[in-house]
């Protein structure tokens, strides 16, 4: 993909990855209110040019609505899943600023997203088969004692449905 456009790296898997700040489960909405021009909205414009990018793509459950020049200062607003609001003032704030107090606000703390991170690579129960990301195997034939797939090898007549139904019209007959 050619790297065109304003600041093509934002676009880049390794820069949306390094994103720091990994919302908390109860954030379902964010509401980005900033301005286009003036000297006090500087850190929510590039708060929303450089950080918003990487806030969705560690945060892909979470919405997030942005609203220019519709209010005189720069606000952002959570909304949780109880109901309640989480209104964080960034007028005049530098980006990294705004980034540093979201974290510590409504951001998971580095123990619960190594631990998530554990718990989301521990495989599933060795009973359950699928996919090999999830799973501990991708096929019931892989389990010792079981037939293997038809694929690979054609099943025994007896097995077969067509077969059985055969049997069911001659004894019928």
């Amino acid at each position: 993909m050619p790297m065109k456009g304003r600041f093509p790296v934002r676009r880049t898997l390794e820069y949306l990855r390094k994103g720091a700040v990994a919302l908390k489960d109860s954030v379902k909405v964010l509401t980005v209110n900033y301005n286009t021009h003036g000297e006090q909205s500087e850190g929510a414009r590039k708060f929303v040019f450089f950080n918003i990018p990487q806030i969705q793509y560690q945060n892909p459950w979470v919405q997030i609505v942005m609203f220019k020049n519709q209010t005189p200062s720069s606000f952002l607003r959570f909304y949780l899943g109880d109901g309640e609001q989480v209104l964080v003032d960034v007028e005049g704030k530098n980006h990294r600023d705004i980034l540093e107090h979201v974290q510590t606000i409504l951001g998971k703390s580095q123990e619960l997203q190594h631990a998530e991170e554990l718990a989301k690579n521990v495989y599933s129960h060795p009973a359950h088969f699928g996919i090999k990301k999830y799973c501990l195997r991708e096929c019931i034939c892989e389990v010792e004692g079981q037939i293997p797939c038809p694929g690979l090898v054609p099943l025994p007549k007896e097995l077969t449905g067509k077969f059985r139904a055969a049997q069911r019209m001659e004894k019928a007959v």
